[in-house]
């Protein structure tokens, strides 16, 4: 009995010593992953943030570039028919869109979705003045309808989709 009396006042000790340095080291390890992720999310925002902010100038351009005005005015629309001119605007929207699809990965669904209403906005404005129109119509006057009907309108959806891609990012700063 008095030997095991011994041998427990040599393993107590020595076992709350090996707890203590236990816990010095997880604490220790800890603090360097921390550290690490901390590092990581810092190369990783200094590497995201420049193409995130492209995106957003990327998008800004497209709902720009697919306002009717700038539209009509790009097609110099005097040398068409509506008939030719309608395609030609319907065919850069959609390659527009098209070509800056890839950008909906930086953004959130609500902003994306707001891009994307924005767009069939345009669709739909140039389809309607094209409706509104007689089959031997100039694109002179597609264009006044154009104009006409995105007035009335007031470009609402591209407005929106503008003020949501800039707010989104404000976030980063």
């Amino acid at each position: 009995m008095e030997y095991f009396l011994e041998l427990l006042k040599l393993i107590l000790p020595a076992g709350a010593v090996l707890y203590g340095m236990y816990l010095v080291v997880m604490s220790f390890l800890s603090k360097e992953r921390e550290k690490m992720l901390v590092d990581l999310k810092t190369q990783n925002t200094q590497t995201i943030l420049p193409i995130r902010l492209q995106a957003a100038e990327r998008l800004c351009l497209l709902l720009e570039r697919i306002t009717p005005n700038n539209l009509v005015r790009r097609s110099n629309p005097s040398q068409f028919l509506a008939a030719e001119l309608h395609p030609m605007l319907l065919n850069e929207v959609r390659e527009e869109f098209n070509h800056n699809l890839s950008q909906q990965v930086y953004f959130s669904d609500k902003t994306w979705e707001a891009v994307r209403r924005a767009v069939e906005e345009v669709v739909t404005i140039i389809n309607l003045s094209r409706q509104s129109l007689e089959s031997e119509a100039s694109g002179m006057d597609l264009a006044k309808a154009i104009f006409a009907l995105s007035l009335e309108r007031k470009n609402d959806a591209i407005s929106y989709a503008l003020k949501e891609v800039k707010s989104e990012v404000q976030l980063y700063f």
